[in-house]
């Protein structure tokens, strides 16, 4: 009985310590000191050096794969381009027109990828975009000219060349025979071909966050880095060919440099980020689909940034810190608490909690939700968020110290990035105490990497032919 009494006693005097702390205090894990991203920052380039190395690339959890892009925009490109951005359940084919003074047209259509062509035989798939792909030049009058095309195929795949991709595996609810371990462009060129009616020339496949760069770099000839945050997370980034031991593609004549796409969402995976990941993160990874991968991007990308938040509520909740110890049904269902509540709720000014309120009523909170509470939601909120773009900031330092160029503009997309009201500005102060500072960079919005770079990379492909 003595026992049962101590520990009731212990239990009493542990919840009056942890109700004495503010939340701010409860949660400094989330809180990544200097220190910590410096660290962050070299570790990552030490997984890029494994990663670009010929005996080191396979078990580095930053795989650097060769895009094979090595020329970039120089405002002289001009014509007429198609792109075809093929990544999920609808697609886009482009036209894009290059004009004097980094002037540009774009006409664009999407198309629907019905359910039964998502998981039916590769080359249905193939013939459906060609017909697209047909309808869209008939409808804008370009139906006999000969275009180059850029193919934006956001899939997991492996580059072999300019042209010539590999699918890995299908994700987002594709699964048509015939298409993995297979050449998609030599698919799409299959597709054409059988229709005999059309007349393009496939230049260049890629992924969106080349294309992102790509973008930019025809308005900012000093771009060199392109930077995904949204959904998910990655960058690539201009490296000098020397470095890449694992180039096989001509040496003589070409620029002594390539894109290369790290596939930064994996950094980590290899247990290096151990001593910065929380109770939280590891939750995160043990309920996602793929447990052990991606563990960088799962502490940055608008996917897991709203689960982030809630997982802190519901511990704050439990722990009495927060709402008087009082939940909801809707607080405790997994995914509930939205990416797009973290924007909403900082976008309110200091000590205005008009967003956080509407948010908290959705959640069935906003009847016990405090004026207090509501302050330390936001609090909570800012945390995941701020951590995310230090995160970020400590990679993308890591790749402009690693270039060395003194005045680089790097290019980002992703919806974290354009929605939230902060992020931006954040990533501008972490950086500029991260790098060597003689180096001058800017965060340029890429407008449309998808799109209009998979055409720019088509373009500076047939630029000097």
């Amino acid at each position: 009985m003595r026992e049962y009494t101590d520990a009731n006693n212990k239990a009493a005097a542990s919840k009056n310590r942890r109700a004495k702390l503010t939340v701010r205090e409860r949660l400094q894990d989330l809180v990544l000191s200097t220190e910590q991203a410096l660290e962050i920052k070299n570790k990552l380039n030490h997984e890029i050096e494994r990663g670009l190395g010929k005996d080191t690339h396979a078990t580095s959890s930053v795989k650097c794969f060769i895009t094979y892009v090595q020329d970039l925009p120089n405002s002289k490109e001009r014509g007429k381009f198609l792109a075809l951005d093929l990544g999920g359940t609808n697609f886009r084919v482009l036209l894009i027109t290059l004009a004097e003074g980094a002037h540009f047209h774009m006409d664009s259509k999407i198309y629907a990828v019905p359910k039964d062509i998502m998981t039916g035989p590769g080359t249905g798939l193939f013939d459906h975009i060609a017909d697209c792909l047909a309808d869209f030049m008939k409808e804008y009058d370009v139906y006999k000219e000969k275009l180059p095309l850029g193919f934006t195929f956001s899939f997991p795949c492996v580059q072999e060349g300019l042209t010539k991709a590999r699918l890995s595996t299908w994700t987002k609810g594709f699964n048509c025979e015939g298409v993995e371990n297979n050449d998609v462009v030599k698919l799409l060129k299959e597709a054409i071909a059988r229709r005999g009616d059309i007349a393009i020339t496939v230049c260049a496949v890629l992924n969106d966050t080349t294309g992102t760069l790509m973008s930019s770099a025809w308005v900012k000839q000093n771009c060199r880095v392109g930077l995904i945050v949204g959904t998910g997370s990655n960058a690539c980034y201009v490296e000098k060919l020397e470095n890449v031991q694992l180039w096989d593609g001509p040496t003589e004549g070409v620029p002594d440099q390539v894109i290369i796409n790290t596939e930064w969402g994996a950094f980590g995976d290899n247990d290096v980020l151990e001593n910065i990941r929380t109770e939280y993160d590891r939750t995160i990874d043990r309920e996602s689909i793929n447990p052990g991968k991606q563990l960088f991007e799962k502490m940055i990308s608008g996917m897991y940034m709203g689960e982030l938040v809630r997982l802190v509520l519901v511990k704050l909740i439990r722990e009495g810190l927060i709402f008087g110890g009082k939940s909801s049904d809707m607080i405790q269902e997994k995914g509930r608490f939205y990416t797009k509540y973290v924007s909403e709720i900082e976008s309110d000014k200091q000590g205005e909690y008009h967003s956080c309120l509407q948010v908290l009523e959705e959640l069935g909170l906003g009847g016990v939700a405090t004026e207090t509470d509501m302050a330390d939601v936001r609090t909570v909120c800012e945390l995941v968020s701020r951590r995310a773009a230090h995160l970020t900031s400590a990679g993308v330092a890591c790749l402009l110290d690693r270039m060395g160029e003194k005045d680089v503009t790097v290019a980002v997309d992703g919806s974290v990035y354009r929605f939230h009201p902060h992020f931006h500005h954040l990533m501008m102060d972490k950086i500029s105490e991260l790098i060597d500072p003689s180096i001058k960079f800017d965060l340029m919005l890429s407008e449309d990497g998808s799109g209009r770079g998979a055409a720019l990379v088509a373009a500076v492909a047939c630029r000097d032919r």
